[in-house]
């Protein structure tokens, strides 16, 4: 099966979180730890160099872009099963169009493209920059949200962005249903069947796999998820997106994604604007003896007021949302 073809059918791709030692150095055995752990999970793919990894392995004075990279390579080299690869792409044109052809070079199937440093631009001049990095490497679009560095891209968008024949997916991430229909609608309108549709909004997970979006007499589901929530409790997320798959709508699994929902806004720290959101990942995989610490490349970045509180009271109700068991059982083969 293709990349291309795992992805239309569907798959849990966990966003990489970045492993640093108290000297916010890469800690190399838990990065590959990290990996490992999610490729024991089950997943489908990975998803390196992205939000959750901190865009700011890209600075030169971190230098850590490529090394990242690599390390995520070679443990997915290691599986026993064929995983999609996915980069993070970010900046303006020159900056995107070099990291997509880095990913090229290191067997990276597919960019996830931030427009974020794309803030003033005009449409004509963000449909032109997709164009060129889908001309390096195949592109999934990214819709995110404005609380962590995107900004709204309207349906007028999204249909031109889907005629780009080089795009293979979409991740839909403004946390909005309004812009959620509006890249589904546009998809159906350019009549983008190959467009694998992904969930980014984790706030409503459970509810995307579920519905069916239905424009002009045609119908699209969202397929699987690449989501930043999936970097936590994975094995549990790989259960939830197959218990999902064509399933029937009940007050069970609707009940559900509301867990999971109430999960996510602890560990996102959704009451602080999200400012919290890495450290709070950072603390369930610290907690499960996958990292040493939350230390992030930001030194001011770190749990917010009251969010440690709410992560407990999260852990303590959702027993059953937690892989904890099976990480207990697996960490130190990951962490040799």
């Amino acid at each position: 099966m293709s990349f291309r073809q795992q992805l239309q059918h569907g798959i849990a791709i966990p966003a990489h979180p970045l492993a640093l030692n108290a000297q916010r150095k890469l800690d190399e055995r838990r990065q590959r730890a990290l990996s490992r752990y999610y490729i024991a999970a089950g997943v489908g793919g990975l998803a390196v160099g992205v939000h959750t990894t901190q865009f700011a392995i890209r600075d030169p004075k971190v230098g850590l872009f490529r090394p990242v990279l690599e390390l995520a390579k070679e443990e997915m080299d290691r599986a026993e099963k064929p995983l999609v690869r996915i980069g993070g792409i970010c900046g303006m044109t020159k900056q995107a169009a070099s990291e997509a052809e880095l990913l090229r070079s290191l067997g990276y199937h597919a960019g996830l493209l931030s427009l974020g440093a794309m803030r003033d631009a005009s449409e004509d001049e963000m449909i032109a920059h997709c164009r060129t990095v889908a001309e390096v490497l195949p592109v999934v679009g990214f819709y995110l949200q404005p609380s962590v560095g995107g900004r709204v891209l309207r349906h007028s968008f999204w249909r031109r962005f889907a005629e780009i024949e080089n795009v293979v997916a979409i991740k839909i991430a403004p946390f909005n249903r309004y812009q959620t229909l509006d890249v589904v609608r546009a998809v159906i309108e350019a009549g983008r069947d190959d467009i694998a549709l992904y969930t980014g909004n984790d706030d409503s997970i459970v509810t995307d796999f579920l519905t069916p979006f239905r424009f002009d007499g045609k119908e699209r589901r969202i397929v699987g998820g690449l989501l930043g929530h999936w970097s936590v409790w994975t094995q549990r997320a790989v259960e939830l997106l197959e218990r999902c798959r064509n399933a029937d709508v009940t007050p069970e699994l609707l009940r559900l994604g509301i867990e999971v929902t109430d999960s996510n806004a602890a560990f996102f720290d959704a009451a602080n604007v999200f400012r919290g959101c890495i450290a709070g990942l950072h603390e369930i995989l610290r907690r499960q003896g996958l990292l040493e610490g939350l230390w992030c490349l930001d030194e001011h970045e770190s749990l917010s007021p009251g969010q440690l509180e709410e992560i407990d009271r999260v852990c303590r109700a959702y027993t059953h949302l937690s892989d904890d068991v099976f990480v207990d059982a697996h960490r130190d083969e990951w962490l040799r």
